[in-house]
Parts: C-alpha cells; sequence; structure tokens
C-alpha cells in the first residue's frame, strides 16, 4: 500500500505523543480491541511506528485505514491475512483511474 504519512523517528517524545497515538488510545478511537489491532500491524495492514522501548505509536490517519479495514470484511466477509491483497489491489486501481483522468484532461 502506498500511503504517505509524517516521518515520526527524529520527533522529540513530548511531540510524537501528542501528534501520535498509543495503541489503547487508537483502539479506542478505531472501537477495536487492542490484540485485533496488533493482529492488524502483524499482518502489515496498519503501519504504526515503534518508539525505543518497542511501543506501537499511530499516526490519527491510520483510523481510516482501520474503518476500510472493517467495512472491506463485513462486506466481503474475507480473513484479515486477504484484506491486504484487497487493499492493495483497489489501492492500484485508484491509482489507475487517477492517472486514465489525468491523461484524458
Amino acid at each position: 500500500m502506498v500511503r504517505l504519512r509524517p516521518a515520526m523517528r527524529h520527533q522529540p517524545v513530548a511531540e510524537r505523543q501528542r501528534d501520535w497515538w498509543d495503541l489503547e488510545t487508537f483502539a479506542e478511537a478505531c472501537a477495536l480491541h487492542p490484540e485485533l489491532v496488533r493482529r492488524l500491524v502483524t499482518l502489515g495492514l496498519l503501519e504504526p511506528e515503534r518508539d525505543a522501548a518497542g511501543e506501537l505509536w499511530f499516526h490519527p490517519s491510520e483510523v481510516a485505514t482501520a474503518a476500510r479495514i472493517q467495512r472491506l470484511r463485513a462486506g466481503l466477509s474475507i480473513n484479515y491475512a486477504a484484506l491486504g491483497l484487497v487493499m492493495d489491489l483497489l489501492d492500484r486501481v485508484a491509482e489507475l483511474e487517477r492517472e486514465l483522468r489525468r491523461r484524458q484532461a
């Protein structure tokens, strides 16, 4: 998946905590159990950053990705592992459609 997110690696901890959410805050915002969020990270469906202690930090834009995962899972009844492929294909279709519109303009 191609998603643009602000880099966090060199942000001071206080700034990172203001702009990024820890696992529990993110899970609550998404109405997901933290263990499910961890599973989605393991499957590569969500892309958090890790701090020096190994804690997960999520940019708020990942909430939209989590919502997309939930919609696709409910609408297509496919397992979480297959969602990565579906999301990649949908992103590619959207990219091709943008390119087609750009060329037609």
